[in-house]
């Protein structure tokens, strides 16, 4: 597998051989609906380049609305995301953990590094440990915790210890304290918008009813099927379009003055300081579809 052969190795392979091996890229949110929101563009993009995706809600979701909760909203939480996976032809699980009650404990450091080792991971990406909520502060915590762990063979000896570090990357977010998120990559996601649109078309509950609910929203909702995805393209395309305006200069960075200028929709990434340390070249194998041609 790529992620145990050298960097020497792999620069060494012929091209055929190379695309024998995709890369695996999975990635933690902290609820059913949080990988979606933070990485969906590039999976798409990854999936497109033959990438293997899968997302891990850590929690089921099952306090996430305000007309209903437990098991049946989490059994329909579950449902929702594998759909909108299946949008992006990404793998999906979602963890039986409550939600709102995620805990940094051995027993979810074990889980999680089990799930990083069973992926066979090449990339990991998950919350920044300073968030709004504590179960993306936990996801993250714990993410951290076990990024040198998956590479211990006794810890967790029933799953098989990676023989190479994974790469970790935490996904955007925009506190400041103790440190503001900064971007290694910025993701252009022009050609996939809509198809991310797409994803949270498929999580009805939390797209079209808790969120605009939590924001006093609800009743702006359409109830036409297709009225009620332009509602949601017209809410969320322009959080995109910032993501891409709070980075320009990276971008330009990236492609150069007209290309970077030109993008409209973005993701960004920021390498985590556990896990292997990518060089340029490795982060442009991570992202072949970000740079200068």
């Amino acid at each position: 597998m790529l992620a145990t052969l050298s960097a020497a190795v792999v620069a060494a392979m012929p091209p055929a051989a190379k695309a024998a091996e995709p890369l695996r890229v999975i990635v933690f949110g902290a609820h059913p609906d949080d990988c979606e929101y933070t990485a969906a563009g590039t999976a798409a993009l990854w999936v497109k380049a033959g990438f293997k995706v899968k997302f891990v809600a850590v929690t089921n979701g099952d306090i996430g609305h305000h007309q209903m909760a437990g098991a049946i909203l989490a059994r329909r939480r579950t449902e929702e995301v594998k759909k909108s996976g299946a949008i992006l032809g990404a793998e999906v699980e979602v963890l039986d953990n409550h939600d709102g009650e995620l805990l940094p404990t051995l027993e979810n450091r074990r889980t999680i590094a089990r799930k990083i080792r069973e992926w066979k991971a090449d990339v990991v990406v998950s919350h920044r440990p300073n968030d709004y909520h504590p179960d993306h502060r936990y996801t993250g915590v714990l993410v951290q915790d076990a990024a040198f762990m998956v590479t211990v063979p006794s810890f967790c000896p029933d799953t098989p210890a990676l023989r190479k570090n994974p790469v970790f990357l935490y996904s955007e977010d925009g506190f400041k304290r103790p440190n503001p998120f900064a971007p290694d990559v910025v993701v252009p996601i022009d050609s996939v918008a809509n198809l991310k649109i797409d994803t949270f078309d498929a999580i009805e509950s939390q797209f079209y009813e808790w969120n605009p609910w939590l924001a006093g929203e609800a009743d702006q909702v359409p109830k036409d099927k297709a009225e009620r995805k332009r509602w949601l393209a017209a809410a969320n395309l322009p959080n995109f379009a910032r993501t891409a305006d709070r980075f320009r200069p990276k971008l330009i960075e990236e492609l150069g003055e007209e290309k970077g200028k030109a993008v409209r929709y973005a993701e960004a990434f920021e390498v985590c300081e556990y896990g292997t340390q990518p060089t340029k070249d490795e982060l442009r194998r991570i992202f072949p579809f970000v740079g200068k041609d």
